[in-house]
């Protein structure tokens, strides 16, 4: 996806039509999925991030200090596109700290950040001190408590790279 002019809000839920056993799907507005995530059962610390045709975009490795790191495509041999470290984890507040790979290998100077509650499926990704992007719980009129199992994502313009950022809304919710 390129960058919009108006923010784009993708709907994520474990129940839209055509997912496979709890993977997570983020829909547009249209109801179609535009992104998912299946959990993988060998190894169980990668999610592979496909995108509307069922094409591997990213591959997330979970590492045993804690971080993570994307490579595009279906496996760990391919270019390494992201490197993400938490920062603080406490139980209402968890942060990130995502370095962005050069074609070099190296991290690169441009960081984002991502600050939230995983409990309430609340974050916001950051860019210096420019919002990315943000999520927040579906509530309905009338209604004391939102369900938690279906949340949106809203990307502001000026974020190129939308699988990037589904990628770390799912590294932020593991």
């Amino acid at each position: 996806m390129t960058s919009s002019p108006i923010p784009v809000d993708l709907f994520v839920s474990k129940k839209h039509p055509g997912l496979i056993g709890g993977n997570l799907g983020f829909a547009n507005a249209s109801g179609n999925v535009t992104f998912r995530v299946n959990r993988q059962s060998s190894p169980k610390n990668k999610r592979l991030f496909l995108g509307s045709t069922g094409n591997p975009l990213i591959s997330i490795y979970r590492y045993r200090n804690g971080s993570w790191q994307g490579f595009t495509g279906e496996d760990d041999q391919k270019q390494c596109i992201f490197r993400v470290q938490r920062t603080v984890n406490k139980l209402n507040r968890t942060e990130l700290e995502v370095f962005l790979v050069g074609e070099n290998g190296e991290d690169s100077a441009s960081k984002l950040k991502v600050k939230g509650c995983p409990f309430q499926k609340s974050c916001t990704i950051y860019r210096d001190n420019d919002i990315v992007a943000q999520t927040s719980l579906m509530y309905k009129l009338r209604q004391l408590y939102a369900k938690r199992n279906k949340f949106r994502l809203t990307i502001f313009p000026g974020s190129d790279d939308h699988a990037l950022v589904v990628a770390l809304v799912v590294i932020f919710l593991d």
